[in-house]
């Protein structure tokens, strides 16, 4: 359904974290609602205008309102966003991201929206009480699975030091899956749970606070695929939970002749180049950096690769195992710059990505594209994303890892000729059960239908009471 009459025109408010990550997605959302004439405030921090203006398809109904970050100490002057911190300085960005309270308080008052949407500001849903008639959704950015795993529980530090691996990776009663769990050697990942993430707040009681506070959680999924988690979620936190559904952005055209890839990747067999990308965010240590680039050179398949330097380097070039360079040659290109990921997985001579499972990625490479998928997850939320296509879709084939969370160039090679050798049996499943997701997600109707029964939900929420 399409809103027709002006009463029901909703206005929001959306307030997301102060990463890219998280940015983007609002945005992307921002969009569909305006598509259907909803107005839309967006709060960001002025360094992030630019970029946003950019996906802003819609300016006169989405208005981009900057907000001035409080400089804190030991944040670096003019920090804004992650992007402009090391991931050891977050909290500090965090403790500046709440000091904006004032300033969202003065500005919610005037505006009287009917919705905010939000996910780190764990203070929104208690300030829009008193302020009073503004509704809060807590929209998330990552999988349900997370949630269903970290937050459901109370964790208390000292019995979380003093359980077992086993102890702490098993899953809370009554979760809806046996495989999409982590494994015992990454139990240690969930200490970022008890982090303080701003200034006297753990990164749990954060998130906690937002999910149990706010009026309903909307989640940026499908139920055909993630449905069981969020079903979980309603019961456990006994509030609705709504679909956007993926909420993939409308991809533009980019061209490929920026850096000669366009000429590059046609010098190959349709279907034979593996294309690795790592995001922004993620920077590999230099062991695993060379693991990654001598596994792909075990295939003796052309790659391409986009990475950040490792950790401890200037360049990529310098981090290159010796002679390396030389021995790959023409058939291996590796750059650390932004490329048209969407347009490279569409070339025909792409066969396989090795994702590192972000969560816009996921739903990228499910419902975009044809390759063949491999699956190398490092943050906890990626491990969960990747155990859902591994276990659950059955539509990728995850790198092993041994106990101390690293892999080798063995296990690399491994998974590639796992899904790309005609003859394999594993790879056969995975492609078929891809084309069958991507057939659904690609579907006419399948993602505005999603949008349009997510408004219909966001008026039922404005008549309840609160």
């Amino acid at each position: 359904m399409t809103d027709s009459t002006e009463e029901s025109k909703l206005e929001i408010v959306m307030f997301p974290w102060l990463a890219f990550g998280h940015l983007i997605p609002y945005m992307n959302l921002s969009n569909e609602l305006a598509k259907r004439g909803h107005k839309i405030s967006f709060l960001l921090p002025k360094n992030a205008e630019i970029r946003l203006q950019k996906l802003n398809l819609y300016p006169n109904l989405i208005k981009l309102h900057k907000l001035t970050i409080p400089h804190v100490d030991g944040l670096p002057y003019g920090a804004e966003t992650t992007a402009d911190v090391h991931r050891s300085l977050e909290s500090l960005l965090a403790t500046a991201f709440d000091e904006l309270y004032d300033e969202i308080k003065s500005f919610l008052q005037n505006l009287k929206p009917h919705f905010v949407f939000f996910d780190f500001a764990y203070w929104i849903p208690d300030l829009a009480r008193e302020i009073g008639g503004i509704k809060t959704l807590f929209y998330t950015v990552f999988c349900p699975a997370v949630a269903c795993i970290s937050f459901i529980r109370s964790p208390d530090k000292a019995i979380f030091m003093a359980s077992t691996a086993a102890e702490l990776v098993k899953p809370p009663p009554g979760y809806p899956s046996t495989t999409v769990v982590l494994h015992e050697c990454e139990a240690k990942l969930l200490s970022f749970l008890f982090h303080e993430y701003g200034k006297g707040v753990t990164m749990y009681e954060r998130l906690k606070t937002g999910l149990t506070r706010c009026n309903a959680i909307a989640m940026k999924s499908c139920r055909e695929i993630e449905g069981a988690f969020c079903d979980y979620i309603a019961t456990q936190f006994e509030k609705p939970v709504l679909y956007t559904g993926p909420v993939i952005s409308e991809s533009k055209k980019e061209p490929l002749e920026e850096h000669g890839l366009s000429n590059w990747l046609e010098k190959f067999k349709p279907g034979s180049v593996v294309f690795c990308a790592f995001g922004s965010q993620l920077i590999l240590k230099k062991e695993q950096f060379q693991e990654l680039v001598l596994g792909f050179e075990l295939t003796e398949l052309p790659f391409l690769l986009v990475v950040k330097p490792p950790q401890g380097t200037n360049s990529v070039e310098e981090a290159l195992p010796e002679g390396f360079k030389e021995r790959v040659q023409e058939k291996g290109l590796i750059l650390d710059c932004w490329v048209p990921q969407l347009e490279i997985l569409r070339h025909k001579s792409v066969g396989c990505f090795v994702t590192h499972c972000g969560y816009g990625s996921m739903w990228e490479s499910l419902a975009l594209c044809d390759c063949q998928l491999v699956l190398l997850p490092r943050p906890i939320d990626h491990i969960f994303n990747a155990r859902l296509m591994e276990k659950e879709l059955k539509v990728g084939v995850e790198v092993e890892k041994d106990e101390n969370d690293l892999f080798t160039k063995e296990n690399l090679c491994k998974a590639l000729k796992c899904v790309m050798d005609k003859d394999s049996q594993i790879g056969c499943l995975v492609k078929e059960n891809h084309k069958k997701w991507k057939e659904l997600l690609s579907s006419p109707g399948f993602m505005s239908n999603y949008i349009d029964n997510f408004i219909q939900d966001l008026h039922e929420l404005l008549v309840e009471k609160t």
